[in-house]
């Protein structure tokens, strides 16, 4: 499900939030292009697999852990497991069908 509106994602740079499988974005984005669609339904099969709370806090420890390792947050992001797995197949239109598993750790 995809909600557009002017409110979130409310931090700056960021166009898409996937929050329990819902992707909230700017409504100048409408439509969504394919490849951003892709991106946040491989987060939503990391979060299904980590039932969803895990997930988050999983994400925001690597994202904590990240920032005191490069001191920036463009880098601490980058480096969060999930997002390397999710940028790395976005293009990826059938990487769903085969994902392994728990794929943001292999």
């Amino acid at each position: 499900m995809i909600i557009y509106n002017n409110i979130l994602p409310f931090i700056e740079g960021y166009n898409v939030v996937n929050i329990f499988g819902i992707m909230f974005a700017k409504k100048e984005l409408k439509p969504l292009k394919e490849y951003i669609i892709n991106h946040e339904k491989i987060h939503n099969a990391q979060m299904r697999e980590l039932l969803y709370i895990p997930f988050y806090i999983v994400y925001g420890v690597e994202y904590l852990w990240n920032l005191c390792k490069y001191h920036n947050n463009d880098d601490a992001y980058d480096n969060i497991s999930f997002e390397k797995e999710a940028y790395a197949h976005q293009y990826d239109l059938t990487y769903l069908n085969n994902r392994k598993h728990y794929a943001q750790w292999k």
